[in-house]
């Protein structure tokens, strides 16, 4: 292996967790914006401050994430060839994650404009989805199943 292969591939696994670890607070947020009582607006303006910075966050440390895996994938031929049908899942899944994301960003609009205000409950069930994704595309990545 290339000292540039595994510079990337390092790269690669940082921006992934960092990514990852925005999508898994930024439910917690809606959550949290979610219980805020009726007239408490310095609390909503706080958590929808937070929630704001942490999507652009989430959103920029995807950009690295996706060209590193695109580098891996297309340079370096990391998932193609003979029994790389895990890498088509993953692939998948990282499509998946991008919807999240992006559900994300809509249920965000929703509490800035007042208009969609689902409950803490259903929010705390979608904020498990990212995990759950994290732990497909990480087992899809080590283990390899097909």
């Amino acid at each position: 292996m290339s000292s540039g292969y595994l510079w990337v591939k390092a790269f690669h696994i940082v921006f992934v967790a960092s990514w990852f670890a925005g999508l898994f607070y930024l439910p917690r947020l809606l959550v949290n914006l979610a219980l805020v009582e009726p007239g408490s607006s310095a609390e909503r303006e706080r958590l929808l401050g937070m929630a704001r910075r942490l999507y652009r966050f989430t959103w920029l440390l995807m950009w690295p994430a996706l060209a590193l895996g695109g580098v891996l994938w297309l340079y370096y031929g990391v998932g193609l060839g003979p029994g790389s049908g895990w890498m088509h899942a993953k692939l998948a899944l990282v499509v998946a994650v991008l919807g999240f994301q992006q559900a994300c960003r809509w249920l965000l609009r929703g509490f800035e404009r007042g208009s969609h205000r689902p409950s803490h409950v259903w929010l705390r069930v979608f904020n498990e989805v990212a995990v759950l994704l994290f732990v497909a595309i990480v087992v899809l990545v080590v283990v390899k199943p097909f």
